[in-house]
């Protein structure tokens, strides 16, 4: 059995064992970590909401990989994994510290997927964008837990559920992502509105969420002609799955967020076990 984390985290933060939310975001463009807006706002909201995290391990729909693989570094490098965005954007650095002891942890918890261990990603805009706006003074540890894109969803769904033992230990798990994700459809003069197809998704997914229906969630997303269009490619959604498998069922689920941008881009942001 590993040390009990309790012991390894700095005493320096108080943790009082309550377990923590499992949490996902609708992250949109990387020009919000720049931008004070509803959605935000609303971020900064959720930090005020609930516990300090001793850690956080987010897994961003910005790193793809062949196999699973867990940050390692003490200091994580800030990846600006994107072009054609002001100056401004790309100067912004998120100098959380990592937490090589707990990424250890982590691996023992699978031992099928094997968790490999990373010394060269960082943290991507999936994570920092959000945690800018979360935890601003970047004081808590952060990894990140990549995306085997091989796998099928099933697979990410089972491996949210080996991670949810993190909560218990004051680790926040963070999806980033976004339940609809089409730039191909994206129309840059539908600021604040979705289109009928990403409406239908969205709202479908609530439903299942709101009937605690993870089967279909992770089964049946791609069955319809609205969840085909919203969801094109499963790198933005998978991240749903982990906080799902995460997620115990009968925790009371909040809606941090929900709104659109670009037409094809759904906002929506929610949390298991905010409320204890």
């Amino acid at each position: 059995m590993p040390q009990d984390l309790k012991t390894l985290f700095d005493t320096s933060t108080k943790y009082d064992g309550t377990t923590m939310p499992v949490v996902f975001v609708g992250h949109g463009s990387p020009m919000h970590a720049i931008q004070d807006n509803s959605f935000t706002q609303s971020l900064a909201q959720l930090a005020k909401e609930i516990p300090k995290p001793k850690a956080i391990l987010t897994i961003s729909a910005h790193w793809l990989s062949a196999g699973t693989w867990v940050t390692r570094m003490s200091e994580p490098r800030t990846i600006h994994d994107f072009g054609g965005f002001p100056q401004e954007l790309f100067d912004v650095q998120y100098p959380a510290p990592g937490y090589p002891e707990l990424a250890k942890h982590i691996q023992t918890l699978s031992e099928r997927p094997k968790i490999q261990g990373d010394e060269n990603w960082g943290l991507d805009h999936g994570t920092w964008a959000v945690l800018r706006k979360m935890y601003p003074e970047a004081d808590i540890p952060v990894l990140q837990l990549s995306i085997d894109m091989s796998e099928p969803p099933s697979f990410h769904f089972e491996l949210g559920k080996k991670l949810r033992s993190l909560r218990e230990q004051g680790v926040l798990i963070l999806g980033s992502g976004n339940i609809v994700h089409n730039l191909r459809r994206a129309d840059w003069d539908k600021t604040s509105q979705g289109f009928d197809w990403a409406v239908e998704f969205d709202e479908w997914t609530k439903e299942r969420l709101l009937q605690r229906d993870f089967k279909s969630l992770t089964e049946d997303f791609m069955k319809t002609t609205a969840g085909q269009l919203s969801v094109p490619t499963p790198d933005h959604y998978l991240p749903l799955l982990y906080v799902l498998g995460a997620a115990n069922e009968k925790e009371e689920l909040d809606f941090q967020f929900e709104g659109y941008d670009l037409g094809s881009i759904s906002m929506r942001g929610l949390s298991f076990g905010k409320r204890g």
